[in-house]
Parts: C-alpha cells; structure tokens; sequence
C-alpha cells in the first residue's frame, strides 16, 4: 500500500534529481602561493637551521602547493629567544592602548585580504569555500577586533586585581580551523601584553605563513610573533623550551595527555582544548526541519572536521522514523566537491591518514552490527573524500559511539525519558559540546544543566562569537578560550 508519505517522498527525490547546479568556482587568480616558505622568527623569514622542508598538499587534488620548513630545536630555540627579547626590549612595557592599535591593524588587515585567506583556507585544508569565506576568515578577524578592545581594559576585566602578562606564550593549532583558532591563541596573548611562538599543523600551515606576511606588514615590532612550522616533534620543542611561560594546545586527546605528563612538576601554566563527542538530542515536539538543518551543519557541512562536531544523535521515539527519514532526504541534496565551488556542501578530508582512519571506523561500526546509509553522491576520482554517512542500529558500547571519528560520520541512538538521554549523553570520556532541539525552554534549562559539556547549544549548532566562551570538561580538554576567559590564561593576577 502506498501513503502520502511515500508519495511525498517521492517527489522529494524526483525534484532534487532533476536539476544540478552549473559550477561556480571562486577566483585563485589574486592568491599568491610561494615555491618555498621559511620560519618567521625575529619579523623576518629565515631559513631552517637543518635546511629541511616538507610538502604541503591540496586534499582535493594531492597536488602539491608549497614546500615549507621544518622547525628543528635549534630553530624553536632561537624563535623563543626572538620572542624573549621583544617581550622585554618594548612589548610588555607598550601601553594597552597602543598594543590594542596593533591588534585592530591585524584585525582590519585580515578582513581587507580576506578573499584571499579564504581561497587559502579552504586550498590547504580541503573545506568548502563557502565555510572558509562565510565562517572561518570573519570570525578570525572578530577575535582582533574583540581582544583590540580588552588590551587597555584589562583592569576592569579582573575588578580589584591588576595583572601582568607571563611572558613568551607556546601556542600549537590544529589543521581544522588554522586562521581561526591561531586568531583564538594570538589575539588574547598579545592584548594582555605576552609574546608568541606559533606552530600549526605540518598539513594546513599556508593561512598561518600568510598571516606571518600580515603580520610583517602590519609593521608588528619583530619578535612579538614568531610563526615556526613542523610536526610532531616541532610541537614537543616548544612544551618543553625552558623560555616558554605558557603553553595552548587544540588537538587531540592524546597529544593532549602527553602535553600534560611533559609539564608535570613544572610549574608551567597550560590551557587544553582537546576531542569531543558531542550529542545532539531531539525531543518530540522539536521543528524537525529545522533540526534536521542543524544536523547536517553540525556533522556533514564541516565534514566532520570539529572536535565539537554533533556526531551523535539522540532522537525520542515518536519521531525517530520521520526525523530520520528526512534527514536521509536532506543528504540526498548534499553537495560532494570541489572546495573552491560555491555550490559545495561537503569538502575533501585533510589528508590521506584521516581518510583512512575515518574509513576504519565506518569499518569498525559495520562489524560491530551497525546499519550504514550514504548518500549516493558521486565522488571525485582525486583526492580524498567520503561520503556522509549514517550508522543506526548502534549502542552505547560500540567505538563508533564512544570514540572521536572526526569525519562525517554519525551514530544514531533513540530514546523514552530526559533521563535515558542525559545518561546516554553523558556516558562518554568527553565533554566539550552538546545540542538540544525542543520547543521548550524550561526544558532546554532543565536538559543543559545536566549535560556535562563546556558548550550546549539550544535550537542550533556550531555558532560561535568571540565573547563566549569555548572549552571542555573531561578528556576535552582544561581551561576556555574566547570571551573575558580567554584573557585569564595569559595573565598572573597580583
């Protein structure tokens, strides 16, 4: 027998079946993209002491775009001393008022090459242009302006206390949101009068050199932000640089819990904002419309690629069939692309590591009994993709629930009573983000209260501002970034 439903359904499909959008690629004819890039140490590119360099990739292409040097001990030694001497020749001792000046300078500079920041981003990284040039370039520049603001306020930040900065910051970055979370790192340290040492990720570090090149220009004093590349190893120089007072990671748990046993018994101040498995919960008398866009946006327009991403999904019963039924037609119209296309929902996955460690665990869940849906999206023929995807018939025991995939991947449980999910929600080793969609606002109180998450959005996901602020509990991480918190890790209060 055939219903309404199936009828409507039907019709869903046809329509979005029988048209596609003509490509509309954004312009790369302004960026300039160097053969080679240097450290940035003292306000001036230099050659690596090892005279080593590593290739940075297109993940929508694996095409190379630029060799870029790999920072050794002896480089983090010397960007560290760089750093040193400006905090102590002028930075720490410059008014807030004129430090704030370089601030905004930095902020208006970046939204005046914003298109190219944007084009960068999403080169590097493999994000929808879209993201890079609507999310990612704005907000980084929100940050400046925000922090530009505090520089000369500070003593009404912390009312009946002074403060003074901590010196030489180490700051590593993720290659999730490279402009954006070094927007996150830099801005604070600099209004509350610290100094930088820069490292972003070895896979996404071209947005970074390009704001060492606005920094430069922006006439910064040479030393105030060193901006060094590398990997692994690079990073662990820095924790462990006896120079540096202070030290902000974004990345994973794991590095996270190294980063920890290394400044063990040192006295060192640190800030961590680690993975997450974020929940997302859908009561019965949600706007099922509008909760499926919050979906999609909070795990496949972003491929995932957020540590607060919505990649567990809770819907009660009585609407579970209907949710997710909509929820297969919205990724039906998904968009699987070149990042550079406007029309693009969903970009490439960073690298070919992630690619196979985000397959693995779509692997992991269908031996572990999970049902999969995937959209039937053509992919391109280079570079490295997945297709979004659904994994039902899932519990709370399985490693697809209870682990970080960071892809575009997303478990769905259902559930009776508040209670089965605040303990289905809670039952995880993270804490960091959580999403709740009802129609009722004691209810949103009520639920928020009990999840334990830095962060719990209500009726949306994934909206940032930088006078929030953004941290977690648990394996997520310590400490909060953004807002008059994110001030607090960079000051000694007296």
């Amino acid at each position: 027998m055939i219903t309404d439903k199936d009828i409507q359904k039907k019709q869903r499909l046809d329509f979005t079946s029988a048209w596609t959008y003509d490509p509309a690629p954004e312009s790369s004819d302004h960026v300039t993209i160097s053969d080679k890039y240097d450290l940035f140490i003292g306000g001036k590119f230099v050659e690596p002491v090892s005279g080593t360099y590593f290739a940075t990739v297109s993940p929508s292409t694996e095409k190379k775009l630029a060799d870029v040097a790999e920072a050794g001990e002896k480089d983090v030694d010397n960007a560290v001393k760089a750093a040193r001497t400006a905090y102590d020749t002028y930075w720490k001792k410059m008014s807030g008022r004129d430090r704030g000046k370089y601030i905004y300078r930095i902020a208006r500079m970046i939204q005046e090459r914003a298109r190219e920041f944007a084009v960068i981003e999403s080169m590097d990284g493999g994000k929808p242009i879209r993201e890079s040039r609507d999310v990612d370039v704005p907000l980084a520049a929100a940050h400046y302006f925000y922090y530009a603001g505090w520089a000369d306020k500070l003593d009404y930040a912390f009312p009946g206390r002074k403060t003074q900065p901590r010196g030489v910051a180490g700051q590593i970055i993720p290659w999730n949101f490279p402009l954006l979370m070094a927007a996150w790192k830099i801005a604070p340290a600099l209004a509350t009068g610290n100094t930088v040492v820069l490292k972003p990720a070895e896979t996404t570090p071209l947005t970074s050199l390009k704001l060492a090149e606005l920094i430069r220009d922006a006439d910064l004093p040479p030393g105030v932000v060193n901006i060094i590349t590398g990997a692994g190893q690079t990073g662990s120089a820095i924790v462990n640089h006896p120079g540096v007072d202070k030290i902000a990671f974004t990345g994973s748990t794991q590095v996270g819990k190294l980063i920890q046993k290394s400044l063990a018994g040192t006295g060192k101040p640190y800030t961590l904002e680690l993975g997450g498995k974020a929940a997302n919960i859908v009561f019965e008398d949600a706007a099922l419309d509008q909760a499926v866009e919050g979906i999609v946006n909070g795990i496949f327009f972003n491929q995932g690629h957020v540590c607060c991403a919505g990649s567990r999904l809770f819907v009660q019963e009585g609407i579970a069939d209907a949710l997710i039924g909509k929820l297969k037609d919205r990724m039906e119209t998904l968009i699987v692309g070149d990042p550079l296309d406007k029309n693009t929902d969903i970009g490439a996955i960073n690298s070919r590591a992630q690619l196979d460690t985000i397959n693995g665990y779509i692997e992991t869940g269908l031996n572990e009994g999970a049902d999969i849906y995937q959209c039937k999206c053509d992919l391109p023929s280079s570079g490295y993709w997945v297709k979004p995807t659904l994994l039902t018939g899932v519990s709370q025991s399985h490693r697809v629930v209870q682990e970080e995939i960071f892809g575009p991947v997303l478990t769905i449980q259902t559930f009776r009573t508040p209670a089965e999910v605040i303990e289905k929600a809670n039952n995880t080793p993270y804490g960091l983000s959580g999403g709740i969609w009802t129609d009722k606002g004691a209810k949103i109180f009520k639920i928020s209260t009990k999840i334990r998450s830095g962060v719990v959005w209500a009726n949306t996901f994934n909206k940032f501002d930088p006078t929030s602020p953004f941290g977690g509990y648990k394996e997520s991480g310590m400490g909060r970034e953004g807002g008059l918190h994110g001030l607090l890790p960079y000051v000694e209060l007296i």
